[in-house]
């Protein structure tokens, strides 16, 4: 299947590439491991901010309390001591009705748009989780990258821009993976690049997702706020990175 029109606005959208760099580094088979955690903390990662902003600034306190415990056993397995894999029924029945709190004009779409990502996030997470366990790779805590606190301090801090900001982010994060999926896949072997390739249109719809939502409660152009965060993004991409993630930038390893 031709994916270049799928991938053809992202290319547009992001500052730049993959650094062929990177791809040599996270395609050597010592640090698939590594990867394919990392990759797992950053499905659970994008669940944790839709829930957050469905808490902060639509839901009501049930509706909040009711989709935040949809965490927990995800939570639990990547945080907690003994790795307990009681997420694999928990994936299956993530249903709850979201009462809105308020009247905003965007509240029911932010609703509907960040429920599904979430169940799909949720849904990758254990997938990950599934290969893993076919190949017998442990699962062991690793630390963060830094490139969703990067992103993160280009966050304006007063409303409505800090929602807008932090959409604007989740855009690049979502466009980002997408892209980093493509760039890696024909370098797997055939499941693996089965599987990210499987994975491009959701992430593809989840940044355009963010970014029609950042445009719809933004009483202003966002195009600016696009450009400002696009530009630290690729920075951060492209500026030598001391670990390898699954967003870090040129391995200096």
């Amino acid at each position: 299947m031709n994916y270049a029109p799928l991938l053809e606005p992202i290319h547009q959208f992001l500052h730049c590439r993959t650094p062929q760099a990177w791809i040599d580094e996270a395609r050597k088979p010592e640090n698939l491991t590594l990867l394919l955690t990392d990759h797992m903390v950053c499905e659970l990662k994008a669940a944790q901010t839709a829930v957050w902003l469905i808490r902060k600034y639509v839901a009501d306190k049930p509706s909040g309390d009711a989709i935040l415990a949809w965490l927990k056993p995800y939570e639990d397995f990547i945080f907690g001591e003994d790795h307990d894999s009681n997420f694999i029924n928990a994936h299956k029945n993530l249903t709850k009705s979201i009462i809105v709190r308020n009247e905003l004009p965007w509240a029911d779409d932010l609703v509907e748009k960040m429920v599904l990502l979430i169940k799909e996030e949720l849904h990758h997470f254990y997938q990950v989780w599934e290969i893993m366990q076919a190949r017998g790779l442990p699962y062991r805590k690793i630390t963060a990258s830094r490139y969703a606190k990067g992103l993160l301090r280009e966050v304006t801090t007063h409303e409505p821009d800090t929602l807008v900001d932090k959409l604007i982010c989740g855009a690049y994060i979502e466009a980002r993976s997408c892209e980093r999926f493509a760039s890696l896949a024909p370098y797997l072997d055939e499941q693996l690049e089965k599987f990210y390739i499987s994975l491009l249109r959701s992430e593809a719809r989840h940044y355009q997702d963010y970014l029609t939502l950042a445009a719809q409660i933004s009483p202003k152009d966002i195009a600016p706020r696009v450009r400002a965060i696009g530009e630290a993004e690729g920075r951060l991409i492209s500026e030598p990175d001391i670990e390898l993630r699954f967003h870090s930038g040129v391995p200096t390893l």
